[in-house]
């Protein structure tokens, strides 16, 4: 029988968050233990950093700019299109023979359909059965909302969250599959997606623990100075831009207690898989749709192409016993669009021509990436050098990823780098005349007016949910 699939995605964690790969402020033991006996990627980004569009890449194997799916307004006509050819990854894993199962967190338009997935359970199911037992249990009743930067502790006990709610039918899946198949097992953590409340256990558990401080550079030492075309989505989702050092290390503190939340639960998984002698042949992929700004360079969310948004991890551990791919650092360029390619590898399984990632079991060439998110951020990497655009402001940024790897210093001015802005520049606007043509204008970038103030934004909202089931959104 093929080997088994456990695919688990976490929402909004940025590629710094995990202790075995150097962060010293945080407790991450399950995502250590993958490290140590699989494959590290150290340099994964997502093509178009946001919810929608990476769980569109991750079902279809194509990049944002290629299905045009590259906001979270919809992507309804391109998963039915690839539903219909049988060519999403649940679609294709389900005709290969494998049980396919969805839990947790899918952000899918509809909320209900499966594409492709024999069976789905969703956070959407999760607020329905609190919502039948609130005189013991009452999730999300703090008012923070789905957007915003304020660390607040969960109304609810960690038995009762929704991290937990999760796990639990991860393990129920595992517990009652059909033996006689294979499967493939999406777990879709909602977290550490804001709002940031985390349970107050795990709050506590980082009581006198130092955070790091947010990262500034040349070109964003101050935020009225700053570009401000790149801020205009923390404008308008959150506050983060009036908060001092310490309000940051309070909303890090609550992001990291949300992030161990999780792996903590991941315990429990992994022992529900080796206690039903599944180590021995289930592959583990662990990766993030996006990243968090978490306050660098004033800035908070996600959509842009910074170290903090775009940059995510990714994980590989292959079945236990089996003497390959332990303790790997992996330091070649990878993106969301290979987990597709590569996940069918694994079941043995060709991907079809519409999936344009690399099979990251025998990645080996480093590559050129190109970013596209909402039609105002381009992005384009070659080597060590990285060029950010902003159509918002018409915002240009450089960096030396080898020398700076947090981007603190802008060279898009310094003459010594005048060629390669320039080179970068010309592939960044021959990709998009390609693949995005409607944000171009006699052969340049459309540029929108940068906001001048805060509120100088159309449309600021926190992300209020409270009652609404026709989008699956709830964290």
């Amino acid at each position: 029988m093929a080997d088994n699939i456990l695919l688990i995605t976490t929402d909004q964690q940025r590629f710094d968050t995990i202790q075995a790969l150097g962060n010293r402020s945080i407790f991450t033991p399950h995502l250590n233990y993958i490290a140590s006996q699989g494959m590290a990627f150290t340099r994964c980004y997502a093509d178009c950093p946001i919810c929608v569009p990476s769980r569109t890449t991750i079902m279809t194997g194509q990049r944002g700019f290629e299905s045009g799916v590259i906001s979270n307004a919809t992507h309804a006509q391109a998963m039915s299109a690839a539903t219909k050819e049988r060519r999403t990854l649940p679609a294709i894993l389900t005709d290969a023979g494998y049980q396919t199962c969805a839990m947790g967190k899918m952000h899918f338009d509809p909320p209900r359909a499966h594409y492709g997935f024999e069976e789905m359970r969703l956070p959407l199911d999760y607020m329905r059965q609190y919502d039948k037992c609130a005189d013991k249990a009452r999730p999300k009743i703090h008012g923070v909302g789905e957007c915003l930067f304020e660390p607040v502790i969960s109304t609810v006990e960690v038995k009762d969250s929704i991290t937990a709610w999760i796990t639990d039918g991860a393990v129920d899946f595992l517990e009652t599959r059909d033996p006689t198949r294979p499967f493939f097992l999406w777990t879709s953590y909602t977290k550490p997606h804001p709002p940031f409340d985390p349970c107050r256990d795990f709050w506590e558990i980082y009581d006198g623990i130092p955070m790091p401080e947010p990262v500034y550079g040349d070109w964003s030492q101050n935020l009225e100075e700053a570009p401000q075309g790149f801020l205009a989505g923390t404008y308008e989702n959150s506050n983060v831009y009036y908060y001092s050092k310490e309000q940051i290390a309070a909303s890090r503190r609550a992001y990291y207690a949300m992030i161990t939340q999780v792996d903590y639960s991941l315990g429990r998984l992994f022992g529900c898989l080796r206690e039903n002698h599944l180590l021995e042949n289930t592959w583990v992929v662990f990766t993030a749709d996006h990243g968090e700004m978490l306050g660098d360079h004033y800035m908070a969310q996600k959509n842009m192409f910074f170290e903090g948004c775009a940059h995510v991890p990714l994980l590989i551990m292959p079945p236990l016993g089996r003497d390959l791919l332990r303790n790997i650092r992996v330091d070649t360029l990878a993106e969301i669009a290979d987990v597709f390619p590569t996940i069918l590898a694994m079941a043995g399984v060709d991907a079809p021509k519409e999936a344009k990632g690399k099979n990251l079991l025998e990645l080996s060439e480093e590559r050129e990436f190109y970013g596209a998110s909402l039609d105002t951020h381009f992005c384009v990497m070659d080597g060590p050098m990285k060029l950010i655009y902003c159509a918002c402001g018409g915002h240009t940024l450089l960096f030396d990823m080898e020398k700076d790897p947090m981007e603190q210093r802008d060279l898009s001015h310094d003459p010594a780098y005048a060629a390669k802005r320039e080179e970068l520049f010309g592939k960044l606007l021959a990709h998009t005349a390609q693949y995005r043509p409607e944000a171009l204008e006699n052969g340049q970038f459309k540029v929108t007016p940068a906001p001048r103030f805060p509120g100088d934004v159309k449309g600021r909202w926190y992300g209020f949910h409270y009652h609404d089931y026709s989008v699956d959104t709830f964290h």
